[in-house]
């Protein structure tokens, strides 16, 4: 594994944009109160319709919360506008619990999965939390196995193709990449990739590694399934 790291400035958070979608004043405000604090540029969006209006006017939202059940365009249509073009963060929030709804988010290429009621100070953390995945070691390059991973842009390439991945598909290929030849249990894959304690169903895991495997092409039997275990990632020589 060749991997080339450049000296970059301290990543900040200050002024970033966060679009917040939720046709609820109140639950707007909340989470605007709370990200602002924290340095956040917050801009909202009453409907689906008003949120990809203002996601492709704007051209450098950081990150996209985005409710579920709304008017004129629902959670799940904006979220498949954005990733027609854009592979911002996207959590999305629900009143509903159910597993086929998350797992449909996921599909979708949502990054998190967050039901109402939840903590303000629990969402904020997790923003922070993606937005620094995003932008950790933004200048390596990882090459491995015919697979080129270019931090800084956000790109992936296996034998000089483009491959385009979701936020978190790339997030969970630079884990596995990086930790070459470790078996890595679903829990150890939750609290790296994820970054917090998950209690869902580890097919969560499963169904992100499923499409990752499809879009990597013969390069996607690198990751080897541990049996009752989880995962790892080897090359085959």
């Amino acid at each position: 594994m060749v991997l080339i790291t450049e000296n970059k400035e301290d990543f900040t958070m200050d002024n970033l944009k966060v679009l917040v979608v939720d046709d609820e004043a109140r639950m707007r405000k909340l989470v605007k109160d709370f990200l602002t604090i924290k340095g956040f540029q917050v801009i909202e969006a009453e409907d689906g319709e008003e949120a990809v209006d203002l996601f492709f006017a704007q051209k450098d939202i950081a990150l996209v919360i985005l409710d579920v059940m709304m008017p004129k365009m629902d959670g799940w249509q904006v979220c498949k506008a954005i990733r027609q073009y854009s592979q911002v963060p996207v959590i999305m929030l629900t009143a509903r619990g159910e597993e086929r709804d998350e797992l449909q988010g996921f599909d979708l290429g949502a990054d998190e999965y967050i039901s109402k009621p939840f903590s303000p100070k629990i969402l904020v953390a997790r923003v922070e939390a993606i937005l620094r995945r995003s932008n950790a070691a933004a200048s390596d390059i990882i090459k491995v196995g015919g697979i080129e991973i270019n931090k800084a842009a956000h790109q992936v390439t296996i034998d000089g193709v483009p491959v385009d991945l979701s936020f978190k598909e790339f997030e969970l290929l630079s884990y596995f990449v990086e930790n070459q030849g470790i078996a890595l249990s679903r829990e150890k894959i939750l609290n790296n990739v994820w970054n917090y304690d998950y209690f869902g169903d580890a097919r969560t895991i499963d169904t992100h590694v499923k499409k990752l495997r499809s879009k990597m092409g013969e390069k996607g039997d690198y990751i080897k399934t541990i049996w009752g275990m989880g995962y790892k990632f080897e090359v085959n020589e």
